[in-house]
């Protein structure tokens, strides 16, 4: 599924330029009073009005496509898998060590200096 995204952007983009050629082919409302003078309209490949049709026509075909895929694009960008933020949103957590309960921590307490030795722990109060 992941080529599909690549896949429709090309699509979008070639079809969004090939729109832009065909609506800068078109002449607009107004120049229907040029050819009727002699503007060498008739003699084109479509003739008079058979090319305003087909370019109308295809003009209107890519227009539906360019909306297709513009739907689809956004369909498939909101349904990509969040990348990690950064590296340690990788790495798999361990679970903590188990902890001691208070009254082991008490009688796990190392033992008062002997009475003849130079403790600091006799001065500390309590």
């Amino acid at each position: 599924m992941e080529f599909l995204f690549p896949l429709v952007l090309t699509l979008h983009i070639l079809v969004g330029v090939a729109l832009i050629g065909l609506v800068l082919l078109q002449h607009g409302k107004g120049a229907d009073m040029g050819a009727a003078f002699g503007s060498g309209a008739s003699g084109s490949l479509f003739g008079a009005s058979g090319s305003a049709n087909f370019l109308s026509r295809t003009t209107a075909i890519l227009a539906t496509v360019f909306f297709i895929t513009s739907l689809g694009l956004s369909y498939l960008a909101s349904n990509r898998p969040a990348a990690p933020g950064s590296v340690m949103d990788t790495v798999k957590t361990q679970p903590a060590a188990p902890s001691v309960p208070a009254k082991e921590q008490t009688d796990a307490a190392p033992a008062p200096a002997a009475a003849g030795t130079d403790s600091k722990a006799k001065e500390i109060p309590k």
